[in-house]
């Protein structure tokens, strides 16, 4: 059975997760099939990246995710998308869609790990103070 599963990377107690398409025999950290996304739980709000069409292809055909991927991909958005492609819209109209979604994201700063506010924002707040 092949299983979307978290593949842990990152060093002691900082950890962050790839998000893998594997065998269900196979170990956490072992061999796995393809890479589809990256989860990192330490920044806030927590960063989750999916390669949208290939998690689509790879549920479509029957792969199996993990409790944790699955909110993943339910946050994300895919699950839904899943639901779409199922019932006959096109992939690359979906795809589109998730690009979209995550373009619209406000970035995340390496520094501080929270979302980097933009200028107009940070000016109105030095006012109101």
């Amino acid at each position: 059975m092949v299983r979307i599963r978290l593949r842990r990377v990152g060093l002691k107690r900082q950890p962050s997760y790839r998000i893998v398409v594997a065998d269900s025999r196979s170990p956490r950290d072992g061999r796995y099939i393809e890479i589809i996304g990256f989860y990192n739980p330490r920044t806030e709000p927590a960063t989750m990246d999916v390669v949208e069409d290939r998690a689509l292809y790879w549920l479509n055909n029957g792969a199996q995710p993990s409790e944790t991927v699955n909110y993943i991909l339910k946050a994300t958005g895919t699950l839904d998308r899943l639901a779409r492609l199922k019932q006959g819209e096109a992939l690359d109209k979906l795809v589109a869609e998730a690009e979209a979604q995550v373009a619209s994201r406000a970035p995340i700063s390496p520094k501080t790990r929270y979302p980097v506010k933009a200028k107009k924002q940070k000016a109105a707040e030095k006012d109101a103070e």
